[in-house]
């Protein structure tokens, strides 16, 4: 049986995090043996009686074979803290999670990564300020990683795949667990461009307890943490903690010094947090400078000459698709398909309705024979 089988076992046990599993593994020589070992050596490695009757119900309970053949029929993949594969910027904080559930796919790319949170309460300047900057750095090459919660994170998501990035989603809850469940969709498509993490068994619910623990995982999957929009009690702040006790940057976005709902951004300015005017400002203090200059220099050129005409009609200004059709001669149906698959390749935006913008400066147009 494989070491991954012992791990799902310990992580299906309360009571049992990074800190006592490692003391269990030096203890008793490996993870298998750790799990087979009698009580009076699990006692002598630290574990309390609580600690120890979960253990060995768990043992007596769990079949760890179907525990293994569960997750490959759910498509959710495990790695162990042992895994070459397991996220490097994570295996370097402090006690990291022995065991992450993925679904989708984690990249070596995602070792650049930023984490955008803030409120739940968005505000439509947190709105903006998030897509800008979230969108700025996935058309940089970063990836967006956030907690799928309602306002900044889902808005950070959403920006990075609009961009034609990659993002994570950490969860507090199993990864076959959607929270919340209004973000099914929004999930579905992270998974297509990222995956979703989590360090909690499949089935584990969306309990209040489960979300200040994964805002380590967060900011520990991130090189630094950005504060978009956050009250005084938000809990992004718990995640800003973890960051600056990681040794990760913290950023943040000012606001208006009356907004309840920039009162934790404007306080961790104040604390020392970089502040963050423009995306530069988060790629300048990271050393991610060059990434952003070899993002610009790759020229999203049109694949068809349809695709030149429409750009060369296109501007930051919202244009509908009748104005379009006119302007290129073309019908409807052949102009709001092309629009969809350039949408898809990050050319254009489509801002409200059937109105497109582009998302960078149009490339020289192509004539139409």
């Amino acid at each position: 049986m494989e070491s991954l089988h012992y791990y799902i076992g310990f992580n299906l046990a309360q009571g049992i995090g990074p800190v006592r599993l490692r003391a269990l593994i030096e203890a008793c020589g490996d993870i298998q043996q750790a799990w087979e070992a009698p009580v009076h050596v699990l006692s002598a490695a630290g574990l309390d009686r609580r600690s120890l009757e979960s253990l060995l119900a768990t043992r007596a309970s769990v079949d760890l074979e179907r525990e293994v053949e569960r997750l490959a029929a759910a498509g959710v993949q495990a790695m162990t803290w042992e895994d070459s594969a397991y996220p490097s910027l994570l295996s370097e904080v402090h006690s990291p999670p022995p065991l992450l559930y993925v679904r989708g796919r984690l990249e070596a790319e995602d070792a650049w990564a930023v984490a955008v949170v803030g409120t739940r309460r968005i505000s439509a300047y947190g709105r903006e300020t998030t897509r800008r900057l979230a969108g700025d750095l996935a058309r940089s090459g970063i990836t967006i990683v956030s907690g799928l919660a309602r306002g900044v994170d889902g808005v950070a998501h959403r920006a990075a795949l609009d961009a034609g990035g990659r993002t994570i989603a950490v969860l507090g809850c199993g990864v076959d667990q959607v929270y919340p469940p209004e973000h099914r969709e929004l999930a579905r498509h992270i998974m297509g461009n990222g995956a979703l993490v989590s360090e909690y068994p499949l089935g584990t619910l969306p309990e209040a307890r489960n979300f200040p623990p994964r805002n380590r995982i967060i900011s520990g999957l991130s090189m630094g943490v950005l504060i978009t929009e956050a009250g005084r009690r938000s809990g992004a702040l718990i995640t800003a903690d973890y960051a600056a006790e990681q040794g990760r940057d913290v950023f943040a976005v000012p606001g208006p010094i009356f907004a309840a709902g920039s009162a934790g951004t404007n306080r961790l300015i104040q604390d020392g947090a970089h502040v963050v005017l423009e995306t530069a400002d988060i790629l300048t203090e990271l050393n991610l400078t060059m990434v952003s200059e070899q993002s610009q220099a790759r020229e999203v050129l049109p694949a068809t000459a349809v695709e030149a005409a429409l750009l060369s009609h296109l501007s930051s200004t919202p244009t509908h698709v009748d104005a379009l059709g006119r302007a290129v001669g073309l019908p409807i149906a052949e102009v709001t398909s092309t629009l969809a698959l350039m949408e898809l390749k990050g050319m254009v935006r489509r801002v409200e309705g059937m109105t497109y913008t582009t998302v960078r400066e149009p490339a020289p147009a192509y004539k139409i024979e």
